[in-house]
Order: C-alpha cells, then structure tokens, then sequence
C-alpha cells in the first residue's frame, strides 16, 4: 500500500496543495455556512458530511473515467451542470419560503440532519468540475509505475479528508458567531433572505460559469 503514495517531496507538495485549495471558499464552502449561520452548528456538520461524501462520490467518479466522459462529452456535462445549478436555486426557493421562525430560531432534529446531508451530497456530487478537477489534479503527484485507479482513489480520499477538515473550521468559526448574529433586531427575517440569496446566486453562477477548469 505504501507505494500507492508518492515520495515523501511530492506527498508534501500534494499536501499543501490540497490544504491551499481546500481553504478557497466555494460552493461547498457557501453551503456549509448558510447551513451553519441559519440552522446551527449541528446542521453544520451534517452539510459537511454531505459534501464530504459527494465529493468522495466525484473522486471515484474520477478514478474510473467518470471525468474524461465529461471532458469529451458536452451534453453529459452540461446535463449534470444544470441538475446541480437547479437543485441550488431550489434550496433557495425552499429557504425563501420557510417559516420566518425556523429562519430566525434555529431548530434541528434527525430528520432535519437527514436532509441536510442529502442537500449537501447533492450539491457536492452534481458539480462535474469537480470530477474533472480531481482528473486533471491528481494525476500531478501519481506514480506512473503504481496502478492509476488505486493512486487516484487514495488520493482522492486524502484530499477530501482535508477538504472535510477545513469545513468543519469553517462550521466552528460560524458557529461561534452565529449567536451574536441571531440576537441582532430582525436578523431573523435577513437571515432567511440571506440563505435564500446565497442559494440561488450560486445556482445561476453555477449555471453561467462555462468552464471546466478546477473546483
């Protein structure tokens, strides 16, 4: 198994990479903390298990050639692209017309964790740049003597490791400061159109965003 990773130089490098990447806000990064300023930490960390696994959901996706069919096929991009881009404005409507007490209160339960972290697995796995991302990155720091599906998918499995890691700072930090912002007059009412604005302006950027460069 050791030698599925790369020398200790270039593991270092992949490290530092993926740690700088994972730091970048994003559409995972906004998701987790709409959820986190809206509904509370524990709704936090059920997004970021949702993301998480999504993105894990990409990394195979990459590892067995999910990525070069996006590549070479435009309409199966463009069909994923879409669906993700459709489902984002959907949250946004769904949070546009929730209860102004659930926006203003956060309340949470175990249904309410399962839908999180479905959203959230969604909206991680129906972002094709991110299967072409993990196909164009990973291929930088693997040893073309070791077998190529087993690197990709170690390695893809690190990087979402760190990416989760990063996320859960964020739902910390969010969290932290979500109470101070709960207690401001009418933060109740900004909050949901807030969530509502962030959903569906990701969305359309989503939509509007023609390239296939990196996550």
């Amino acid at each position: 198994m050791s030698n599925l990773f790369p020398s200790l130089p270039l593991l270092a490098a992949f490290l530092f990479a993926s740690l700088a990447l994972a730091v970048t806000p994003g559409p995972a990064v906004i998701y987790v903390l709409t959820r986190t300023l809206a509904q509370g930490r524990q709704a936090g960390l059920a997004s970021v298990a949702g993301v998480a696994l999504g993105n894990l959901g990409n990394a195979v996706g990459a590892a067995i050639g999910l990525a070069a069919l996006f590549a070479i096929s435009s309409l199966a991009f463009s069909i994923v692209k879409y669906a993700g881009a459709a489902y984002l404005v959907y949250l946004g409507i769904r949070a546009l017309r929730a209860p102004q007490a659930t926006a203003a209160q956060p309340s949470f339960g175990t249904a309410q964790a399962g839908k999180i972290f479905r959203d959230g697995f969604i909206v991680a796995l129906l972002n094709p740049k991110t299967a072409i991302f993990f196909a164009a990155f990973l291929p930088q720091f693997m040893d073309p003597a070791a077998p190529a599906m087993a690197q990709s998918l170690l390695l893809g499995v690190v990087f979402v490791l760190i990416a989760g890691t990063t996320d859960l700072i964020y739902v910390f930090t969010a969290s932290a400061i979500a109470p101070a912002l709960t207690r401001m007059k009418g933060a109740g009412a900004a909050g949901r159109y807030v969530t509502a604005s962030a959903f569906i302006g990701l969305g359309i950027f989503t939509a509007l965003s023609g390239g296939r460069g990196a996550k």
